[in-house]
Order: C-alpha cells, then sequence, then structure tokens
C-alpha cells in the first residue's frame, strides 16, 4: 500500500475504507514508505503532513483490531526516496551502511517509530543502484558490444559494492538484536533491476528475516526503456534478453514471489511493427491514465476498462485495447492499439490479469514457496469495475495457493 495512491482522483482515489475488502485475503500489509535522513541516517515518515499530521500511521495500524491475524509493516525505500541522480542516486543508502554508528542510528530510529505509531516491524526495500537499461544493439555494435564485455565486464556502478553487501548483512542482524524483544518482524523487499547477487548474501540474511519478497516485475518500464518495449514481469526466461530478467531465475536464487497490479505502456507509431517483441524504436511512455495519472502505467480496472470496449462496441474507438493472452503462461499477457494517421492513440501495454495471476501463485506453491506479495493494492481492481469480485488479481492469486 502506497501513500501517494490517496492523491488520485474519481474511481481511481483509495482510502481504508476501500482496502478492508482485501485484509480477508491477506498475513501481511506493507505500508510504504518511510525515508532516510540524509545528514543523520535516520528512519523518518516520507510524508509527515500525511503519515503523522493526518495519522495515517495510526488509521493503518489500528486495523488490527478488525484483523487481529494481520501484520502491518512499515517500509524503507521503494525507490520513492528519491535523492541526487545517475550513480549518486540515493547514495545515503550505501552511506547508511558504511559505519557501525550510522547503522546504529537507523536501527534505533526505526525501532522507535515502529513501536511508536504500533506497526509489527520493518520492511527493508533499500535502495540499492540498478543495473543499467539494456541499449539497443544490432549488427556491428552489438557484436562490438559483446566483444567488449568479454574484455572488460559491465559497467561498474558500485565500486564499494562486496563491502556495502556485507555491511548489509551486518544492518540486519544488527536490527534483529534491537528488534527481538519486542518480538519485532524484519522482511527484505528485493526492488526491480538490483542485481542480487551482487548485493544481497541469502545465507547471511536468511536467519535474520521473517520474509523476503521479490519484486520480480518492472524489468522493462518506460522510464529506464523509453525506446524498447517488453514484458514488465515474465515468468520464464524469454530469448534474447539477459538470463535474469524473469521471475524464475530470481526464485532459484531467493525464496519468494511478487505479483504486479498494474501494466506498463509504451506509444505506438504508425509504422512501428508489433510482430517482434521487444518492440524498438518508441519515444515515449504511454499517455497517463484516468485515474492513476502517471506516463507509463495503467492500473488493472483501467486496462480492463479499455478491453471492455472491445468486447461491448461494434465499431472500434481510440480507447479501446487488443488482447493478446499468454497461451505459454511463460510471460503474461499484453494488449496493443494501432495509431491512426494522428499517432496520438497508439499505445502498447505489458500487464498481469487474473489468470496470469493464478498462473504465477500455483507456479509459488509447486515451488514451496511463502506466498505471493501484490505490488499494490491501490492498483488491483478494488471497485470491482472489471466484473469480477473486488480486487481481482489478489482474490485469484490466493485462490491458486
Amino acid at each position: 500500500m502506497k501513500q501517494k495512491s490517496h492523491l488520485r482522483e474519481g474511481k481511481g482515489k483509495f482510502d481504508l475504507e476501500s482496502l478492508e475488502p482485501a485484509l480477508q485475503y491477506c498475513t501481511h500489509l506493507v505500508y510504504g514508505y518511510a525515508a532516510i535522513k540524509d545528514d543523520t541516517h535516520k528512519l523518518v515518515p516520507l510524508n509527515e503532513q500525511f503519515d503523522v499530521i493526518k495519522d495515517n500511521y495510526r488509521h493503518v495500524t489500528d486495523l488490527k483490531r478488525r484483523f487481529p491475524k494481520l501484520k502491518v509493516l512499515l517500509s524503507v525505500g521503494g525507490n520513492e526516496d528519491i535523492s541526487g541522480e545517475g550513480d549518486e542516486k540515493n547514495v545515503k543508502y550505501r552511506e547508511t551502511l558504511e559505519t557501525t554508528t550510522q547503522r546504529l542510528a537507523f536501527i534505533n530510529s526505526a525501532h522507535t517509530l515502529v513501536k511508536g505509531y504500533g506497526f509489527d516491524g520493518i520492511d527493508l526495500a533499500w535502495e540499492f543502484p540498478e543495473t543499467r537499461p539494456k541499449k539497443i544493439k544490432s549488427g556491428f555494435g552489438k557484436f562490438w558490444s559483446n566483444v567488449k564485455k568479454t574484455f572488460t565486464g559491465d559497467a561498474v556502478i558500485d565500486e564499494n559494492a562486496e563491502q556495502h553487501r556485507e555491511q548489509f548483512s551486518s544492518l540486519v542482524k544488527e536490527l534483529r538484536s534491537v528488534f527481538r524483544p519486542d518480538n519485532l518482524q524484519i522482511t527484505l523487499t528485493v526492488l526491480p533491476n538490483v542485481n542480487s547477487t551482487v548485493y544481497y548474501d541469502p545465507r547471511a540474511l536468511a536467519p535474520h528475516l521473517d520474509l523476503i519478497v521479490l519484486h520480480a516485475f518492472d524489468f522493462y518500464t518506460p522510464q529506464r526503456n523509453k525506446k524498447l518495449a517488453d514484458f514488465p514481469a515474465p515468468l520464464y526466461e524469454l530469448a534474447d534478453r539477459r538470463s535474469d530478467e524473469n521471475v524464475d531465475a530470481w526464485v532459484r536464487y531467493w525464496v519468494s514471489n511478487g505479483i504486479p497490479t498494474y501494466g506498463r505502456t509504451w506509444k505506438l507509431k504508425s509504422d512501428t511493427s508489433i510482430d517482434n517483441i521487444p518492440i524498438t524504436d518508441l519515444e515515449a511512455p504511454g499517455d497517463p491514465g484516468p485515474f492513476t495519472k502517471e506516463a507509463g502505467l495503467l492500473s488493472y480496472p483501467e486496462i480492463c476498462t479499455k478491453l471492455g470496449a472491445t468486447q461491448q462496441l461494434k465499431g472500434r474507438s481510440s480507447a479501446e485495447l487488443q488482447k493478446v493472452p499468454d497461451p505459454t503462461g511463460r510471460r503474461g499477457p499484453y494488449a496493443y492499439h494501432i495509431p491512426g494517421d494522428n499517432e496520438d492513440n497508439g499505445i502498447w501495454v505489458g500487464y498481469e490479469d487474473t489468470e496470469s495471476a493464478a498462473n504465477k501463485a500455483t507456479y509459488a506453491k509447486n515451488k514451496g514457496l511463502a506466498g505471493i506479495a501484490i505490488d499494490d493494492l491501490t492498483l488491483d481492481d478494488f471497485r470491482g469495475i472489471c466484473g469480477h469480485n473486488k480486487y481481482g488479481i489478489l482474490v485469484a492469486a490466493a485462490s491458486a495457493l
């Protein structure tokens, strides 16, 4: 559950009353996000006006009175606590790890914040540097890139990555020693495009964590990959992609799984071919949806509304989408609309639906994993717009577990 959901308008506006129908299916509710203060390394509310002054921390943790089995966690980071840019983006998350004094400043402030507002623990959605976006190469450029990689390897993003890996393990161990007397939980959320093999030591971390949740999606987004449209969350490896850009690869390194409730969108041009994916030669994210109003993103109800136009109308309209299902169960569905002469309404969207959500939940069950994380509830069909029950993706995943 993310703070910015309360800023949406109309049918996209999300409040605590909207949340309650989902909680019967949930064991944990993660409130995102808290932030790290640059100069002190202390954990602080990301939006003090909303979280503290309007008392939303309390409103959320009070839900446990009606749902006593629910655990409510406060998450830090999540790619929402943004500072700096380039290789210096969110450098405070690395700096916090680098000395015992700075780690303790974070740990003690986290304990005070979590316990003071009635949370059951903390979720570490730590903002390590992301891998660099994939570049489009062909012919000689692709050959030369492979030659260079043979001799030089991938570009170095963090020269102190090995030390940060060890220091993060130390942070988790130290957190456990402080949180254990109050029976507070510690979970780890691995963010998209962060290389787990670089920053996380599963053997060192697992004994001190209650859950590990993989955000195994958003491998491709319109913000990172403006000219390249591809499936955001394939279940298995697809041809001509990095071997770690799929859910199965992450699960084989870790022990959990996740399902997004939204689609990633790119604008299509009139001469763009959609016969082969990934789609190249694109220019921009898709237009904002009427509820979420964020370029390159559509919530599940925004997508199914556009798909519904195809089923209900005899004629074609600029709003409808043509769905292409995924009979293989490897990549997930996608939908598109070829633009007209003005090129204003062309769109390609990779997303999850109830069938792909159930497929991933079945995969998690067959692998003996702890469960499924839904990211995020505010972008699922919490009003029942799509013709299913409310929270169609959540319910489909829960039913398959």
